[in-house]
């Protein structure tokens, strides 16, 4: 399974991180300051150099000449000094303004992510979406940085060194401003011509990331089935694919790179002759030279870590636009606007119409109506696919539905926040999973301002308190990532634990018994009975002998429901039920009656015996 690719445009990745910095005008300015006397001081260092250089010149040595070159050098110490300051300013406020708003991202990226549907999570890796988060908020400091560290402050200079230059000379200023222009434009455009390299070179490695993380998320099947191998060859296609989309998008520099270097010879050649012509006419001094090689030295500097940048900004901004793709994507199933809270009474269940498919061409559930009353125990039956596990979904609101209604309390689940449905509902799955936290967190899950002495309660009633008991840390145990460190058996209980501490009105039971021994399914059963008082109850079973004393049990086939009554009702009226617990019951049965036959034999051959010996 690949992910779905998302891709959004520059304005859209601009607007989402301005939404966030102007949150902090203060720093902000601050910022904004420190760059502007930062830029001042650099550009008017080279003016007094320039006049230093004039007097060392022109001048023979004497007392006011060494005079005015101390005052010179005072003043070239002073503006460093100031440019230090500024350059502190400006470091403490981005350092300040970066990590607010990358806390910010975080917490706007992960909002919006988990709101999206259970149709959206099983349709991408685990792995990407991390890695796509974490680029998203890697790359807003990344392009700010290059642009308050590197384009705005070299826009400054620049323009600043070529307006000084134009006063000092026209011609050379006309003619430096003129290569600038030049320089910036070609860099820019084959900055955009190479950006739909860097654009594949990133889905490539987040393929690469998804890629790995599927394989380690499921190593246990590779050990079982000897796929290291397969898994290795796997990876090494994933990782092709990126080395030669890298390669592409690093080649593509080294020929800007190139390109660049010729610009570089030419102005400084150019520059160079001009000012000779003009030195020659008496038109610039010494100072000039040095005035000029300063700003060239300099400005070619920031063009050339422009280029550097721009490369780094592409790739942030590259790395930024799926993860803005995804927060412009609309959540599969939303809240209604101004949606209420469900208000729970008795808690009565209604499907109504309810047609609901994954593809057009294959209906799960078509035209079905059904009722669960306040505090009814109703279990679903039916073979795999039947739509048993997709009708637990929809009351949990996991999905949207197409046509229908499903009700609790009289009111439409669509019409109310999803967050207050599924406080409603205890759900306990068929495969439990566990966050990588402690046993106590875990339990906590299902109310989070319980106690512990509430929460031992709630393990005590699931039976799982004896072997959290056990263990060297207790509650305080981590249970590895998904809850891997427990047994199938011990996270169930663990999961019931979760459910009866939530205690909510209704109680949703898929196969919550499957991976129990007899032994602990017997304390479960126990605890699920206690817990089941007073609900509304929902239990979805392929063990019918588990499910024989609920209020009601309804069939499904297909997606429709074709019998609807109790255990002993079903049997009668025959049927898939019928047909299913003959599957499972009866041979049960079977072995029950030869069991006692052969016992029967045993004890005729015992008979025979004892008659023969007396006879003899």
């Amino acid at each position: 399974m690949l992910s779905p690719r998302y891709k959004s445009g520059a304005g859209s990745v601009f607007k989402v991180y301005y939404r966030h910095t102007r949150k902090y005008p203060w720093l902000f300015f601050s910022l904004l300051s420190g760059s502007i006397a930062l830029q001042v001081a650099d550009l008017a260092s080279p003016l007094y150099l320039r006049r230093f250089f004039d007097i060392l010149a022109s001048r023979t040595p004497n007392a006011t000449m060494g005079y005015e070159l101390v005052v010179i050098i005072g003043t070239i110490a002073l503006i460093s000094l100031a440019g230090w300051a500024a350059r502190r300013i400006q470091t403490f406020s981005i350092v300040h303004l970066e990590s607010h708003v990358m806390a910010d991202l975080f917490a706007t990226a992960f909002e919006y992510l988990v709101g999206h549907s259970y149709n959206f999570f099983i349709s991408h890796f685990t792995g990407s979406l991390v890695h796509r988060v974490n680029k998203f908020v890697r790359a807003f400091e990344g392009m700010f940085d290059c642009f308050m560290l590197q384009f705005f402050p070299t826009f400054l200079y620049v323009t600043g060194a070529v307006s000084i230059l134009f006063v000092r000379n026209h011609t050379l200023g006309i003619m430096f401003g003129v290569w600038v222009v030049c320089f910036v434009a070609f860099q820019v455009f084959v900055s955009r011509l190479r950006q739909p390299l860097r654009v594949a070179r990133a889905e490539e490695d987040s393929k690469v990331t998804g890629t790995l993380s599927d394989a380690i998320a499921n190593h246990m099947s590779i050990l079982f089935f000897s796929g290291a191998r397969h898994e290795r060859r796997r990876l090494g296609d994933a990782v092709e694919r990126w080395r030669a989309a890298t390669i592409r998008s690093w080649n593509a520099d080294e020929l800007i790179w190139a390109a660049l270097g010729i610009f570089m010879i030419a102005i400084n050649v150019a520059l160079l002759y001009g000012a000779m012509v003009f030195w020659r006419r008496g038109l610039l001094t010494i100072g000039d030279f040095v005035l000029i090689q300063s700003y060239l030295i300099i400005t070619i500097d920031r063009l050339i870590s422009i280029n550097r940048e721009l490369r780094r900004f592409y790739d942030a901004f590259a790395d930024a636009s799926e993860m803005v793709g995804m927060l412009e994507t609309p959540h599969e199933v939303a809240d209604a606007p101004h949606a209420q809270a469900l208000v729970v009474g008795a808690g009565e269940i209604a499907f109504r119409d309810v047609d609901f498919y994954f593809h057009a061409e294959r209906p799960v559930l078509e035209h079905f109506t059904f009722t669960i009353r306040a505090g009814e125990k109703v279990a679903l039956v039916g073979p795999s696919g039947a739509g048993k596990s997709t009708v637990t979904k929809l009351l949990l609101r996991l999905y949207n539905i197409p046509h229908g209604r499903i009700e609790i309390d009289g009111q439409d689940i669509a019409a109310v926040t999803q967050e207050s449905v599924r406080n409603t509902v205890s759900f306990v799955p068929q495969e439990p999973v566990l966050f990588h936290r402690s046993l106590k967190e875990n339990i906590r899950y299902g109310r989070r301002e319980a106690s512990d002495e509430e929460i031992m309660d709630a393990a005590r009633r699931a039976h799982c308190h004896e072997f959290i008991a056990r263990l060297p840390e207790g509650y305080e145990t981590f249970v590895g990532e998904r809850g891997v460190k427990l047994s199938g058996g011990e996270r169930q209980r663990v999961a019931i634990a979760r459910a009866i501490l939530k205690n909510a009105p209704i109680l949703v039971l898929d196969e919550a018994t499957s991976s129990l021994d007899s032994e602990s399914e017997t304390l479960i059963q126990d605890a699920l009975a206690e817990l089941m008082r007073g609900k509304t109850v929902v239990v979805i079973a392929h063990r019918l002998s588990t499910i024989m004393r609920m209020d009601r049990i309804v069939v499904l086939e297909d997606g429709t429901l074709v019998a609807d009554g109790t255990h002993q009702e079903l049997l009668r009226h025959g049927g898939l039920y019928q047909k299913l617990w003959s599957i499972q019951a009866g041979g049960f049965l079977n072995d029950e009656e030869r069991d006692e036959r052969e016992s029967e034999k045993d004890e005729s051959l015992e008979n025979t015996e004892e008659v023969d010996e007396k006879e003899g």
